[in-house]
């Protein structure tokens, strides 16, 4: 969709901003461009939209190169959000998001209307917010907005640059994960620009990693973070990488525990038998269609008015630590530490909720070890091996 080749970018006073870039963005794609202050992350995405002219070198959009494409034609075909947003503060929020397909000659009728379509799509009610003034929303509406005014005539391009960068952590954790509930629905290809690396990792399909003027590493987040290219990228995502991973490393069926399970309705000393006989200090209690209601400990005696009439159902303890399959290992450490929990239960999806099995913190680390392998021997992480303190040691004399 979006293709540089050898593309430089430098000013009469002999700065070079861009040196000779080469790289591709697939159709639906996200790609971040993550580097400190002046790298040439923001000038290549002026050259998408030719805001800024290349030097040498050409950028193609969707096979055509944008040289022969007239630069207003061009940005009408692009959607762009920028820090600050930019919205006019003398027109409605409504009028606002419909601005561009206003300039594209759309009926009125059918800009307001998909104009109210996309406020609601980025969570704001048309018939709350459409009147209102930049002025009367915050912070992170008013970014919500300059999203909802980006995709208005559905272009297939998005550019953004550190959208979320104005606005205070907790608000920005909301609007990415929005933002990323949002992509997984319109699929556009975006190039987003950030200083924050783990912005870069959360959000980006591809990161590219910029050095003065060059692209150090172009790669998925979870090789930039196992596998730095050079020791400028091992640098500058941090030695913590291996934390910022969590956030990159799905849970995988691999990696879960799977300690008896018991129904609430069967006998108590039966299931305390069976965690007994299978060697486990608790036990996973399962509803009649599988879903996780908590958890029995080992050893559990039954209250003395019920003796052998108790039943699993006496004796169990709530859990409410869930997570689905592939949800990231940094959300199931979040929730472990939130319910203060030794495991949290892993479900197929959120909506059936059937029960998988059990992920530890044990084997917790041991899936993000096995990432890390994975990308630096370029093995699939079941094919890694790992090596522990007791396997490392020196026999006993």
């Amino acid at each position: 969709m979006i293709r540089f080749e050898n593309v430089t970018k430098r000013y009469d006073d002999g700065t070079t901003a861009v040196d000779s870039l080469s790289f591709e963005v697939a159709e639906g794609e996200l790609v971040t461009l993550v580097g400190p202050s002046g790298c040439g992350k923001t000038t290549t995405m002026k050259m998408v939209n030719r805001l800024i002219e290349p030097t040498e070198g050409r950028v193609y959009l969707d096979g055509e190169d944008i040289s022969a494409i007239d630069p207003v034609r061009l940005r009408r075909r692009i959607g762009y959000v920028i820090q600050q947003v930019g919205l006019f503060p003398h027109r409605t929020v409504l009028e606002n998001t419909a601005t561009v397909p206003h300039l594209l000659g759309w009926k009125r009728a059918k800009a307001r209307e998909r104009a109210a379509e996309l406020l609601d799509l980025v969570g704001l009610d048309p018939s709350v917010h459409g009147a209102r003034y930049p002025e009367q929303l915050s912070g992170g509406q008013r970014q919500r907005v300059g999203v909802a005014r980006a995709l208005a005539a559905d272009p297939p391009v998005l550019l953004m640059d550190e959208p979320f960068g104005a606005v205070d952590p907790v608000v920005r954790e909301h609007l990415q994960n929005e933002f990323l509930g949002l992509q997984e629905r319109v699929r556009k290809t975006i190039l987003f620009v950030t200083h924050d690396i783990e912005e870069a990792v959360r959000l980006g399909d591809r990161i590219a990693v910029y050095g003065q003027g060059r692209i150090e590493q172009f790669d998925s987040p979870a090789r930039v973070l196992g596998a730095p290219a050079t020791p400028y990228v091992a640098d500058f995502v941090g030695a913590d990488r291996g934390l910022k991973r969590l956030s990159v490393t799905p849970v995988e069926e691999a990696d879960l525990d799977r300690p008896p399970v018991v129904r609430p309705g069967e006998p108590l000393r039966d299931a305390v038998a069976r965690i007994a006989g299978e060697g486990t200090r608790w036990a996973v209690v399962l509803d009649e269609e599988d879903r996780p209601l908590g958890w029995l400990p080992a050893g559990t005696e039954p209250a003395p008015s019920l003796g052998k009439d108790a039943t699993v159902r006496e004796g169990l303890r709530p859990m409410d630590a869930r997570l689905p399959l592939g949800a990231p290992l940094r959300q199931a450490l979040a929730a472990m530490l939130q319910h203060d929990a030794g495991w949290i239960a892993v479900v197929d999806d959120e909506r059936s909720g059937r029960y998988l099995g059990a992920l530890t913190p044990g084997r917790l680390h041991e899936a993000l070890r096995r990432s890390i392998g994975a990308d630096a021997a370029d093995l699939p992480r079941a094919e890694v091996a790992l090596e522990t303190v007791a396997d490392a040691a020196p026999p006993a004399p």
